[in-house]
């Protein structure tokens, strides 16, 4: 991740004996930006998703691209690369990243109902792109809101969670149940 690397892996997941510690901490307990100036470039790869849930009604003008502001969908997944792009700006203490790559997929639902968003963030370099996939989610799901509460103000943004990471000291990681 950007803000909580694999810096120092060892003490932070415990396995030098001691409790886990926050990677972004000193041992004063100051917050820190984690130095990875050492770290091997590698492949870092992060997957993250997100919800956000509506009446049937919305969602059917959403698909349909039948609300006043416009093309909800696309204007989610360009605000949503935006937002990776601009991560470092928003999180203290997260790297400014050259990110190669920035995905965004949105995918109706009928069943929840509403969209399931995903966002997939990619580069070759010494820290991880968690919190990057994450921000995609994250603003991709409030544009959808912004641009369709004047129809839905009941929606519901939620699940909002990494899936997958792979890549860096720590190796690769799955959620549960992904």
């Amino acid at each position: 991740m950007a803000c909580t690397t694999d810096d120092d892996a060892a003490a932070r997941d415990g396995a030098d004996g001691e409790a886990p510690r926050l990677s972004h901490l000193d041992a004063s307990g100051a917050a820190r930006m984690v130095d990875v100036s050492a770290k091997p470039a590698t492949e870092r790869v992060a997957v993250a998703a997100g919800v956000v849930r509506m009446a049937p009604e919305t969602l059917a003008l959403v698909v349909a691209g039948n609300l006043k502001k416009g093309d909800v969908l696309g204007a989610a997944r360009i605000a949503g690369i935006m937002a990776a792009k601009r991560t470092s700006d928003l999180i203290p203490l997260c790297h400014p990243l050259m990110l190669q790559s920035v995905d965004v997929a949105i995918e109706p639902d009928a069943a929840l109902p509403g969209l399931r968003v995903t966002a997939t963030a990619k580069l070759i370099g010494t820290t991880g792109v968690e919190m990057e996939a994450l921000t995609a989610v994250s603003v991709a799901c409030l544009t959808i809101y912004d641009m369709a509460k004047a129809v839905d103000r009941g929606m519901i943004v939620t699940d909002i969670r990494l899936v997958s990471k792979s890549g860096g000291r720590s190796g690769d990681w799955r959620a549960d149940g992904a």
